[in-house]
């Protein structure tokens, strides 16, 4: 009885708590960076509700219901926000997504030690770029009078080039590609440490009964890797209606603002451009949003879970 007693101690949540004290002290700066970042705003998304003052404070102020959320949805705006949103998003996603997982695969399968290398550190280099300078850097490439584009346009033509940066129909794939390019090395970086745990003796078994590397790639690696790509994507779809808001916003002009405003520059011009700041107006949406892609996040990974039995929880 004795011994059961002290094993079952052993076993309890208070025992590993003080076995382990050094360890979950680590442990302590994080949770109360997160409690007090993460968790503490939540309090404010009760402005949604309210007809904020700032001389009440967000407790004193009038509680108004759905108000601001009817706002919003019968605001003519509505459609086109929702449509440029998830325009955006689903094109960033179809085009992005699978470009990691390629570029990883690719970096994988190179037998020379330098050039693979150098190769991942050219592809890393964009990802460090601020988001400033690489929209500076597009608006100097496709200048129409002086940038490379401009030049090169000229010398086929012999006129002056159009200028896709006031274009509506070339913002979309300037926005998707330019983030690509910026993004994709960075994101195969994962990929990466699963395809490295990948036992070499299933290539070399598959070699000795004659498959090909690009037969390897497809019976071996990729469904090493597919239970990372079904985790990923379920996390990336889960920020479907979350777009950047600095690049967008740093790349909108008057011309393309019909296709470039998405719910994240409408949020920051109604709750911190517009004049005197319509703070609840701009917390309704932002918590619309994020009820939306909480939505998305449980329907894909209830989904993935009945498919092969691969979620997040």
């Amino acid at each position: 009885m004795k011994t059961a007693a002290i094993g079952k101690n052993k076993h309890s949540a208070l025992y590993k708590l003080k076995r382990h004290r050094q360890l979950f002290a680590f442990l302590l700066i994080p949770f109360i960076y997160i409690l007090i970042f993460a968790y503490g705003p939540m309090l404010g998304l009760q402005i949604a509700f309210k007809e904020f003052d700032a001389s009440l404070g967000i407790f004193g102020s009038q509680w108004v219901g759905f108000k601001y959320f009817e706002k919003f949805i019968n605001s003519y705006q509505f459609g086109r926000i929702i449509k440029n949103t998830l325009v955006l998003s689903v094109y960033s996603l179809a085009a992005r997504f699978p470009v990691p997982i390629m570029l990883a695969i690719c970096i994988n399968v190179m037998r020379n030690k330098r050039f693979k290398k150098a190769s991942q550190m050219i592809v890393y280099i964009p990802h460090f770029i601020s988001v400033v300078v690489l929209v500076g850097m597009l608006n100097q490439f496709f200048n129409p009078y002086v940038g490379l584009y401009g030049n090169i346009y000229r010398m086929i033509y012999g006129a002056n080039a159009p200028d896709l940066m006031t274009n509506p129909n070339s913002f979309l794939h300037m926005y998707v590609w330019s983030g690509i390019w910026q993004n994709m090395g960075w994101d195969s970086i994962i990929y990466l440490a699963a395809l490295s745990s990948v036992p070499a003796e299933l290539h070399e078994a598959a070699q000795v009964d004659g498959a090909s590397r690009l037969r390897r790639v497809f019976a071996i690696d990729l469904p090493a890797i597919a239970p990372t790509i079904i985790i990923l994507l379920i996390l990336n779809i889960g920020q479907l209606m979350n777009l950047g808001f600095e690049k967008i916003y740093i790349m909108q002009n008057n011309v393309n603002l019909r296709v470039s405003e998405v719910i994240s520059t409408y949020v920051y011009k109604e709750g911190i451009s517009s004049s005197g700041g319509n703070y609840s107006y701009a917390t309704a949406i932002g918590l619309f949003n994020s009820v939306i892609n909480f939505i998305l996040v449980v329907t894909v990974n209830t989904i993935s879970k009945r498919i092969n039995d691969t979620g997040l929880w």
